[in-house]
């Protein structure tokens, strides 16, 4: 390294932003992440003993993974180097491969290949690295927001060990947030800064477990704020409030947060829980999902998970649907509110899902059984000389409008698909089959 190189890299490191300066260099000053990195833990204790195999961290933005890449680099005797999949390609690891070959032939020194942003390799990328993570030139460690087994080969994945970070807790970020203000070394202590307990309550909420973003506002709050008649920077709560305008909310329409999302609003409708719908509906909605695909899952809910114990469920989503596309946002968020609060609270009953899947096995089963005659088309050219429809009983001339004749294929008589349960209009449905056949059975006696 010449001088100027020295100079720069000193420079870059003294006006890197607050969250990269007060990254810890050991493992004793990381913050959070206890569940994998606690002194009985196996990651803690494969950094320590400088025995790391391929790894795969696993997390929101803001939790730790470059973090505990940069520890790694510091406490390894192996050769670190650092790509970012966002802007590195092929050729930038066929060099990191080649000198990856020549340290361990030459000196028997290992490599470590930290890849951030592995999600945004290609197919053909990851399958590049494949050979030389299997046969030791390197030792990958990678970093993703998205879900691993979404968006990384499942080769790349037999072969690492994935560990999933978690946001950081309001106090861990009231910590690091803390540990910005005051420390002199890494953080902004020289400004002589004060920060209110109510400001860091605030920006610890807010930040949604996200360290960067709690301490990017530290930040804009002190070099924004001019100092008080005691010559200190106060970072009030009026101050914290304008460096951090909305809430960081994690969601990836393509992620898995997206999916759990979803699930969990799908899930309350279905356990009748209108608070807990409306509480993922709003998720949803602050984070910008498509109204229509929200529409759509209140839709599929109100059939599957309410069915006939409501039939007005299914009119009411619908609709709804066909409200928010006509009308738009804001409002539709009423729309969709009104909906899947509805569907939460109706009565539910499964009862027509269980049937058609039911009898789809029984069709893949048993095949195209013969439809009794009776029920087969009379009017077509021919029909009535090969004896369709013959013997057919036309249920309204019969009372209540119900005559007992073989309506499944002979083979399945008896077998029933629909079970109307006991809840809500269901029940009327159970009453009213019952009652019809029995009185039917009764004429015939």
């Amino acid at each position: 390294m010449d001088l100027f190189e020295y100079m720069r890299s000193t420079n870059q490191e003294k006006e890197a932003p607050l969250a990269a300066r007060l990254r810890p260099a050991t493992l004793d000053e990381v913050v959070g992440q206890q569940h994998i990195i606690g002194k009985d833990k196996l990651l803690y204790r494969a950094i320590k003993a400088d025995k790391l195999s391929s790894i795969l961290f696993y997390g929101p933005p803001g939790t730790g993974k470059t973090t505990l890449a940069r520890v790694i680099a510091n406490t390894t005797s192996a050769e670190f180097t650092q790509i970012n999949a966002t802007v590195a390609g092929k050729k930038d690891m066929e060099e990191v491969i080649a000198k990856a070959k020549d340290l361990s032939g030459m000196y028997g020194k290992k490599t470590i290949l930290f890849i951030d942003e592995i999600h945004r390799f290609n197919k053909g990328q990851q399958d590049y690295l494949l050979p030389f993570v299997e046969d030791g030139t390197v030792i990958l460690i990678g970093a993703t927001t998205e879900n691993p087994y979404f968006e990384v080969n499942g080769a790349l994945i037999s072969r690492s060990v994935i560990f999933e970070l978690q946001p950081l807790s309001v106090e861990d970020i009231k910590d690091l947030i803390n540990r910005a203000v005051y420390d002199k070394d890494k953080g902004m202590g020289a400004y002589d800064a004060v920060i209110d307990e109510d400001a860091v309550d605030f920006l610890a909420e807010l930040s949604g477990g996200d360290a960067r973003h709690a301490l990017n506002a530290v930040e804009l709050g002190i070099l924004t704020t001019n100092r008080s008649e005691d010559g200190r920077i106060h970072v009030t709560l009026e101050v914290a409030q304008e460096c951090i305008q909305k809430r960081v909310l994690r969601y990836d329409k393509s992620g898995d947060s997206h999916y759990d999302t979803v699930s969990a609003f799908i899930k309350s409708m279905r356990g009748s829980d209108p608070d807990a719908a409306v509480y993922y509906l709003g998720r949803m909605l602050y984070a910008g999902e498509s109204v229509a695909f929200i529409a759509r899952r209140i839709m599929i809910c109100a059939s599957e998970d309410v069915g006939n114990a409501d039939p007005m469920a299914l009119c009411v989503a619908v609709n709804a649907s066909l409200a928010v596309e006509r009308i738009g946002m804001p409002e539709a968020q009423i729309i969709l509110a009104q909906a899947a609060s509805y569907v939460a609270c109706a009565p539910k009953s499964n009862a027509g899902s269980n049937a058609v899947f039911e009898a789809m096995e029984t069709v893949r089963q048993t095949g195209n059984l013969p439809i009794p005659t009776h029920l087969q088309d009379a009017h077509y050219k021919g029909a009535a000389k090969l004896g369709r429809g013959t013997g057919y009983k036309y249920a309204h001339d019969y009372p209540n409008h119900y005559v007992e004749q073989q309506y499944l294929p002979y083979e399945l008589n008896g077998k029933e698909f629909y079970k109307p349960t006991g809840n809500g209009y269901e029940a009327r449905i159970r009453e009213h089959m019952k009652r019809i056949k029995e009185e039917a059975a009764h004429d015939i006696k």
